[in-house]
């Protein structure tokens, strides 16, 4: 081996610590799939379902239809939906943690490589367990990879496992984004419309999160508040808010972390 970058190349991967060993899809709440190989989660502790305030609605939807397929019943995909920081991701983890505390065999599977999903899903189906992939902050600028995956939600030439259920993430409710100029351009611009919505169509269940006024972001900061013991000022709370420029779960925990801090404590 002469090519200097050959060399480099082959010590790199001689560095690289190799992927550990394939986890018992039996074994495990969680796992991540990573270059085609199934890990076990290192730590799932999502928070309790009632430490998510404001989401009741999403909360119990989203946990009906979890029950039905960790039943093996009849159960659907999942879009989640809606303004950043509202809690899509914690409810996903928060609804399955609590679906396993039933004892239903269920477990969560989170991926980023949509283009690796047939080989989970034939590592996977014939698995005597529940499964959710979970997909988190979805989007697309490539229109083939949104079309490859709604081609394996439904319509393609092999079926989708029937213990697997996609669990998707999305700040757009279409996922797809859209621009005024393809009515324009196109001959028929209804036709390009149908093809931006195709994807979202293929879920099922789609929930919506909303942005917070300053009473849902109060009550927030003041439930993590009381979990933790801290005391807190609501003017000092709506100030944090509008430093950061948004009120969400997300920035209310946030503040949440600062109060522990300036008081000395660890959460």
């Amino acid at each position: 081996m002469t090519d200097p970058l050959d060399r480099i190349a082959a010590a790199l991967e001689r560095l690289s610590p190799p992927l550990p060993a394939p986890a018992d899809p039996l074994a495990h709440p969680a796992y991540v799939w990573l270059d085609g190989t199934l890990i076990a989660a290192r730590a799932f502790a999502p928070l309790p379902l009632a430490m998510l305030y404001g989401i009741d609605r999403q909360k119990t939807a989203l946990l009906a239809n979890l029950r039905r397929h960790a039943a093996g019943h009849a159960a659907q995909d999942a879009l989640l939906w809606g303004a950043r920081g509202t809690g899509k991701s914690a409810l996903v983890k928060s609804a399955v943690a609590a679906v396993q505390a039933e004892d239903d065999d269920i477990a969560l599977v989170e991926t980023t490589a949509l283009d690796r999903l047939p080989v989970l899903f034939a590592t996977l189906a014939a698995v005597p367990r529940a499964f959710v992939l979970f997909v988190d902050d979805l989007g697309f600028d490539n229109a083939g990879d949104a079309r490859m995956l709604r081609s394996m939600l439904e319509g393609g030439a092999e079926p989708r496992p029937a213990n697997i259920r996609l669990l998707v993430t999305a700040n757009r409710r279409h996922l797809q984004p859209r621009d005024i100029a393809e009515q324009e351009s196109a001959i028929n611009p209804r036709d390009a419309v149908d093809d931006h919505l195709a994807l979202a169509d293929r879920f099922g269940l789609s929930l919506g999160f909303h942005a917070l006024d300053q009473d849902g972001y109060l009550a927030i900061v003041a439930g993590y508040a009381a979990a933790h013991g801290l005391a807190f000022d609501p003017a000092d709370a709506i100030e944090w808010a509008t430093r950061r420029g948004s009120r969400s779960g997300r920035v209310a925990w946030q503040y949440v972390v600062e109060l522990a801090g300036r008081a000395g404590r660890s959460l």
